[in-house]
């Protein structure tokens, strides 16, 4: 990354309303970014803004299956703070149950859709400016994408957020542009319907994000895995 007075660099985070988006918002922000808040949710959005303070944040609704919206996202960012360094493709979607045998074919749509198509639209949508800034990319997928779960499309589309992220360092190899995976575990986000005490929380997830950015322009922390430690039996 160019040298730049590190308050003026700007992160760009899809699905950035609740959960682990919301959670690096914070987190980027105390760190420095300006963050640029995208998802479809405005009111949340804008809630998060007054959080973290205007001159730090915007708020930009987008739905993420629309590259047309994404490439208006780019270039209102752009207009808003002047840059891109680096876009966190974070948006996602669950499954539903019943498996291959079961689950709606409707939901298989909405999670290629979402997690697959949507990270790819981010990342055609914000490469030119990343680029430009010799940034960083940093791409939400999940241990689901490292394992094989039983009648998971969920999990086939995080299989492929980890080919994206792989074919994607091999495509900027040379560029100065660092790719890095982040692969939690299960964590207690709005993503489930009841809470999940022993899960992940989002603040975890978060500080990861913000580790692989603090580091120096010559380290590129290529994946995190993060899972939560075990509870002992009894």
């Amino acid at each position: 990354m160019p040298d730049t007075n590190p308050t003026d660099r700007v992160l760009l985070i899809t699905g950035a309303s609740t959960g682990i988006g919301a959670a690096t918002a914070r987190a980027a922000a105390q760190a420095g970014w300006r963050v640029a808040l995208a998802a479809r949710s405005a009111d949340k959005l804008e809630a998060l803004v007054r959080e973290i303070g205007p001159e730090r944040a915007a708020a930009f609704r987008c739905d993420v299956t629309d590259y047309e919206d994404q490439e208006r996202l780019a270039a209102a960012v752009v207009e808003r703070f002047g840059r891109i360094d680096a876009a966190f493709a974070n948006a996602g979607v669950g499954g539903e149950p019943g498996g291959f045998s079961g689950a709606p074919p409707e939901s298989w749509r909405r999670i290629v859709e979402v997690n697959i198509l949507g990270v790819a639209h981010t990342l055609r949508a914000t490469l030119h400016h990343v680029k430009a800034a010799r940034g960083h990319v940093l791409i939400t997928g999940s241990i689901a994408g490292r394992k094989t779960l039983p009648g998971s499309m969920y999990a086939a589309s995080k299989w492929a957020v980890t080919a994206i992220g792989y074919n994607l360092r091999e495509e900027l190899a040379g560029t100065g542009v660092r790719v890095t995976l982040i692969e939690p575990g299960m964590v207690d986000t709005p993503f489930f319907d009841e809470a999940k005490p022993d899960a992940l929380r989002p603040d975890d997830i978060a500080r990861a994000v913000v580790y692989a950015l603090s580091q120096p322009p010559g380290v590129d922390v290529s994946e995190l895995v993060i899972l939560p430690v075990e509870k002992a039996a009894g």
